[in-house]
């Protein structure tokens, strides 16, 4: 070869448009999509949490309403040992690529040691039958700070401390 031939010789301009099959890309688009709908089906609970690590409590958190951020009851929420789980631990149940917290609809899926949470729970319940004691109190039909006495079983207060439940039968 002489050289004015080989200064004649093309090379390729630039590359090609598409390095990869748009029909391939679009089909595997399509079976991530599908992977992650099974989540999105009516009738499912967008807020299940997943199993907590062992330890741990999960809960959703009310972050905003109405598009408007609750920020006395997050700091509520943290003051009580919530903390927001990271993206990493659960990414499938955020979009591809999300950094940060599990959000969804406004809430916010938090974390706090087992132990506080149930010693908050005993706390709560320790509140609700000492307010169902000063009710029985108040309605007390011996007169020991309740009522006035009322001999007549028409009148006679009836308190209950369960319920009932009608299942129909199909």
């Amino acid at each position: 070869m002489t050289k004015a031939t080989e200064t004649l010789a093309r090379r390729e301009m630039r590359p090609p448009m598409r390095a990869d099959d748009p029909k391939a890309l679009a089909a595997k688009r399509a079976a991530e999509i599908r992977n992650n709908s099974s989540d999105l089906d009516d009738g499912t609970d967008e807020f299940a949490t997943p199993p907590a690590p062992d330890g741990w409590t999960y809960e959703w958190k009310r972050k905003s309403s109405m598009n408007m951020d609750d920020i006395s009851h997050m700091n509520h929420v943290r003051r009580t040992g919530w903390t927001p789980v990271p993206v990493e631990r659960h990414p499938e149940m955020m979009q591809i690529g999300a950094e940060g917290s599990i959000e969804r609809k406004g809430m916010l899926l938090m974390e706090r040691p087992e132990e506080i949470t149930e010693d908050m729970r005993a706390r709560d319940n320790r509140a609700a039958r000492q307010q169902v004691q000063i009710k029985e109190g108040q309605l007390d039909p011996k007169g020991r700070g309740g009522l006035t006495d009322r001999n007549d079983s028409r009148v006679a207060p009836k308190i209950k401390k369960g319920f009932d439940i009608a299942i129909p039968e199909e």
